[in-house]
Order: structure tokens, then sequence, then C-alpha cells
């Protein structure tokens, strides 16, 4: 094999997140988006120790490969499933989880056996997107908006018919481009640094029916005009937020350097039933909250149920964004006529803890928030929780902070991670440190997508 030849490959089996994998002469080669009985014409992108390809067409589909009912999908950045049958994707995630989590030693074989997976319904579940403007690839190109498309820095698909999100967003992505069409503004170019349009952010209290909308830029212009613009559009929800945040990072990222609000608020309330136990909670612009709004309920339910007893206990929720979790298992202790004794939630945006404490607040828990990063804080509690939850960001723990939550000796720490292999990463020093893996689950909070929700139940052995 050389770089660039163009050769036929047949898929023999998927690495997370969406690795298909093939073999030339015993010479492993990985090909992104390919499923597991596909053959396919590729082109080699990358040789060495691992060998790259890229799909140029599908010769033979997949045996469960069906046609997907988007009309961007295979070019837009965004889903990696439309083209299978949502139970062949489930069973697909759940073997990536077990064939990560097998490379850990210290998980007994029957744990790993007994990992299942909880469905979701695959559309409409999107609570937030981000979308980048960007253009449609010509020279002096048409001004576009949208999910990025794959492979291209610049390029921006319309993505106003996704399956995953409310109507209401594409109805406000479309507005947005035709307003901005008609001004002499372009998308920003981080290579050239030319331009101000940079993203828009729409994101949505599903079950209270309040939307907030961030235009994201770079330099300083008024956008007054543009709002009045939003707040005519028809919609099924109502738009309590508009905000202009301003960046000038040269990362295809929100950093915000200035945020100003164009009207209304910048936050949303959303309101949960969770098994009759009313919680409404309120959600920052840059707050953390879960993506798939549908499956909240089920998730935090397997959190409580994995930490067990919780009368009296007191408990650590570290990265806990809005508070969410740890008020969540406070509402289901007093279900039962019980109280934890004593929630601490950690979480280094100092906005989300403002957010954690209103919704203590707003849902009448008792909870102590503290603003700050959680590797620096844990070593200045002096107090030691009887159960810990971990929610850390997409890559994890870092390491240095392991130790520390370690030195605390709770009975039971719970591990939700949104990235099975930093939860790999992760594990084997808490195994190290005492602790038993005693139960997993995956829920699928991010269906359509290459990713999947892992909840660990850690025990102090």
């Amino acid at each position: 094999m050389k770089k660039h030849d163009v050769m036929e490959l047949y898929i023999e089996e998927i690495r997370f997140p969406n690795i298909g994998l093939a073999y030339v002469d015993g010479v492993e080669v990985e090909v992104k988006g390919g499923l597991p009985g596909q053959r396919l014409l590729v082109r080699l992108v990358k040789k060495g120790k691992i060998n790259k390809a890229q799909i140029m067409r599908v010769l033979t589909p997949a045996p469960q490969e069906i046609t997907s009912d988007c009309s961007v999908f295979g070019i837009c950045g965004g889903c990696s499933f439309q083209n299978i049958p949502y139970e062949y994707e489930l069973q697909l995630k759940t073997k990536m989880v077990k064939d990560i989590l097998l490379d850990v030693e210290g998980i007994a074989k029957q744990t790993l056996n007994d990992i299942n997976s909880f469905g979701s319904p695959t559309e409409r579940y999107r609570n937030k997107m981000e979308y980048s403007f960007g253009d449609d690839g010509n020279i002096n190109g048409e001004l576009t908006l949208g999910m990025r498309k794959k492979g291209s820095y610049y390029e921006a698909l319309d993505s106003s018919c996704c399956l995953l999100c409310h109507p209401d967003f594409g109805k406000i992505s479309t507005a947005t481009l035709e307003y901005f069409k008609n001004t002499n503004e372009t998308f920003y170019h981080r290579k050239k640094e030319t331009g101000t349009l940079r993203h828009l952010a729409i994101r949505h209290g599903a079950n209270v029916g309040e939307i907030i909308v961030n235009l994201v830029t770079a330099g300083d212009k008024d956008y007054s005009n543009y709002a009045k613009m939003l707040l005519d559009i028809s919609l099924e929800n109502t738009i309590v937020g508009i905000i202009n945040t301003t960046t000038n990072s040269v990362a295809d990222a929100i950093i915000p350097d200035e945020v100003k609000v164009l009207h209304g608020r910048d936050y949303y309330h959303e309101h949960f039933t969770e098994h009759g136990m009313g919680m409404t909670y309120k959600v920052p612009l840059f707050g953390f909250f879960q993506t798939n709004y549908i499956m909240v309920e089920k998730l935090y339910a397997i959190i409580a149920e994995f930490c067990g007893d919780l009368n009296n206990k007191t408990v650590f929720d570290l990265y806990c964004g809005s508070g969410t979790i740890g008020l969540y298992l406070a509402r289901y202790v007093a279900r039962s006529s019980q109280n934890i004794k004593k929630i601490v939630g950690i979480e280094i945006v100092e906005e989300a803890i403002q957010s954690a404490k209103q919704n203590a607040a707003l849902n009448g828990d008792n909870a102590e928030f503290i603003a700050g990063d959680v590797k620096k804080i844990v070593r200045e509690i002096t107090e030691n929780p009887d159960i810990i939850i971990l929610d850390p960001p997409r890559e994890g723990i870092v390491p240095k902070a392991i130790p520390h939550i370690l030195a605390f000796g709770a009975k039971k720490i719970v591990y939700i991670s949104c990235k099975p292999t930093s939860l790999a990463a992760n594990l084997p020093a808490f195994i190290e440190g005492g602790y038993t893996v005693a139960k997993i689950q995956c829920v699928d909070m991010f269906a359509r997508t290459a990713n999947i929700e892992t909840i660990v139940l850690l025990e102090k052995s």
C-alpha cells in the first residue's frame, strides 16, 4: 500500500467512535464512517503505523443499511448513523463500549457481559445546536449557515432540515441567513482573519417552550435590528433571549470576550416531572445541560439507583454544572420522606455555579456550590463524602485530580462519561486505588451520532 492508492476494501468490524476496520494482507486500515459488511472504494490518505482511508464510493451496502431520511446525511459533519436501523446502531454502540472497557484490567468479565444500553427517540431530542457561518465552497462563494461540511474548515451546509432538533431551530437559522445575505457582512475566515459572522447557537427549554439565541461574531457591531427581525418570526416556542457574543479567538469555538443581551435574558428555564417530582432548572447561556432533554430523567434515575441508600449521606457532585444531578438526588430522597445530609457541588464555570445556587433556591433544596477547578478545590476540602458523583468533560478527569478524589475514601463513586475512551483512561487509577467496578450501564443521549453516555458504579473494596 502507498499513500493515495485507490483500492477496494471490505469492512469487517467497527471501532469507537465510527471507524470501520478493514485488513489488507493482515494490515489494518481505518475508514471513518465505514459499516461492517460494506465493500468500499477508498483512497489511502495516511500510511504508516496507522493507516487511514477515505470513502470514495460504496460498492456494496452493509446488510443492515437503509436510506437516510436526512437530505444532507453523508456530507454533513453531524450524524454518523442515519443510514442504519436504530436498534442496530444501539447494538454497535454497546459493543464499542464493551470492546473499549475490555482492555481495562480489573473489570470482571461478567460485569462487561451485563452491559446494555437504553435507547432514545431518534428525532427532535436535542435542546442545543451550534451552527457555523461559512460559504458554499466556490470562489467568492455565497454565505451559508449550518453544520460544517465533512472534511471542511470553511464550508457550511444548510441544516434547517435537521431531524434532531425542533423545527423552530430551522426557522431561526433560515431567517438569520436570509437577513445577513442582505447585508455586507461575511463569515469569519480564520486563516485570513477577515469577516465578522462566526456562529449561531440556539438553546431550547423544550418542556417550557423557551428559546435563547446567541449570535457569535468577531468585532463590535450593533445587531439590534437583527434581534427585532427574529422576534417577528412565527414560532411554536417563545424566544426569551437574544444575545450577541463577541469573540476574537482564532479557534473555531465560542470563546466569549464580550456578551451583550439584545433582548430578554441570557438564560432559559427547563422543567421536569421526574417520577412525579416537579423540578425547574435555570440554564445559563454557557452552562452545561444534558443535550437530550427526553432522556434526562432516565439518566438521572440510573444515577440515583447506582447511589443506593442516600438517607443522611454527604454527596459530592464534582463537575456539577448547574447542579442538576445533585439537586435531583436530593428531591429523589425527599420523595421517601428522607433527606440527604449535604450536597457539595464543584464546577469551574462561575456562571454555572451561580445558576446552581439559583436552582437550589428554585427547588427548595439545601446545597453548597463552589466555583473552581476540581483538581484544586478537592485538595482544600476537609469533609469526607459518602458518595461522589463524577460527570467530567469529554476528555475525562485530569490525572492529577484523581489521587485527591481517592483520598476522600468515599464508599461509592458514580462516574458518568460521554466518551468511553476517556472513561477507560481514568478507570485504572480508581481500580488501583481500591475500587471495584460493580455496574456499568449505557444510556444513548446522542442518538444517530457516534457518542453514547456510560454510567459506572465504583464501590470501595
